[in-house]
């Protein structure tokens, strides 16, 4: 056995491990996208998304499958739980939340080396706002007044994006250190990332 060789039981071990966080960002971002309908709005629709520090970990850490899996859990459980699945607000959270990962996932596959957390926190909380404007405008308020509010959501989308961006940074900071995900480091940015 090399130098270089990893243990099988060790290597296991550290799969087990990242099975085990993958499925505690799913119940930490239910948890937090349920909680977060609890604190009070300035307006309609404002939201920070703290659930989406969780979906962009996922992201950096397993890729583009595990932010799809982590955002379409979270607005269908977290809608469930909080009775209002198949409703207008489910569906303006649930279009918000495919135009963000989509925007996640793009930015991701095609800008990775250029752009980090923040950067894709951004692009998706853009998204995200520019998705629930576009079904509140078809489903709910038909009336072109409606996009007078965007500058207003691109502001507090920029905002929250950077903020959740920044939180999710120093959450991937942390884990690197954990040992299932220190040999992600040891690789190298590119390829952990």
């Amino acid at each position: 056995m090399t130098s270089s060789a990893v243990d099988p039981a060790a290597l296991e071990l550290e799969l087990v491990r990242r099975r085990v966080f993958l499925a505690l960002f799913i119940a930490l971002a239910v948890a937090l996208h349920t909680f977060e309908v609890l604190l009070p709005n300035p307006l309609p629709w404002f939201r920070i998304g703290l659930a989406n520090i969780l979906a962009l970990t996922a992201l950096f850490l397993y890729g583009q499958r595990a932010l799809w899996i982590v955002s379409l859990t979270r607005i269908l459980v977290g809608s469930l739980l909080l009775g209002n699945l198949f409703s207008p607000a489910f569906l303006l959270s649930l279009s918000g939340g495919l135009s963000a990962t989509l925007l996640m996932s793009v930015a991701y596959r095609f800008c990775r080396p250029r752009i980090g957390p923040v950067g894709v926190s951004v692009l998706g909380a853009l998204g995200h706002a520019g998705g629930q404007l576009l079904i509140a405008w078809l489903l709910i308020v038909r009336h072109p007044s409606i996009w007078m509010m965007l500058p207003f959501f691109l502001l507090f989308s920029l905002i929250s994006g950077m903020v959740n961006g920044l939180a999710a940074d120093y959450l991937l900071d942390a884990l690197f250190k954990h040992p299932a995900f220190a040999r992600l480091r040891s690789m190298g940015e590119k390829e952990a990332i």
